[in-house]
């Protein structure tokens, strides 16, 4: 089984026992002296670094799109969502709105040192006349702010 490891997995000391992989995005967010030598250890283990392919980004952003998400996950949880959808891996990462993400695309996921999330489904309301929209934004109707609500 292949692993594709969110930032966070650098932060902690999760065991990394399969064959994994991660981004570059991911690789640049490792600023630390700590993240940085577990990386190093890691890549001396195996571990790759690669880009995943435009194609599984556009359905990395639907997803996150159609769940509510979209607004949520940063350039870098998009590409670890969509390399692990390429290459049919877990995702190892504690970001709820990440798994949701995941969830929606199938994508199996593991945490780190938090609670597996559930997968969850939003709601878009108007923050002043309680209308219900598909996104966030200003309401075209009252002018109030639409924010996002748990279904």
């Amino acid at each position: 089984m292949m692993l594709v490891l969110d930032a966070s997995v650098f932060f902690s000391d999760f065991p990394v026992m399969e064959k994994a992989c991660t981004t570059p995005s991911v690789v640049a967010e490792l600023v630390d002296l700590r993240s940085k030598g577990r990386l190093e250890a890691l890549l001396a283990e195996g571990l790759s670094v690669r880009e995943p392919d435009v194609r599984f980004l556009e359905e990395v952003e639907a997803a996150a799109k159609r769940s509510g998400d979209a607004e949520k996950i940063s350039r870098t949880d998009r590409d670890i969502l969509a390399l692990a959808l390429e290459v049919q891996a877990v995702l190892v990462t504690d970001d709820f709105a990440v798994q949701n993400v995941a969830h929606s695309l199938k994508v199996q996921t593991r945490s780190i040192q938090q609670r597996a999330a559930r997968q969850i489904r939003w709601r878009f309301r108007c923050s002043g006349c309680g209308r219900y929209y598909r996104e966030v934004g200003e309401c075209p109707v009252c002018g109030a702010a639409i924010k996002r609500k748990l279904k």
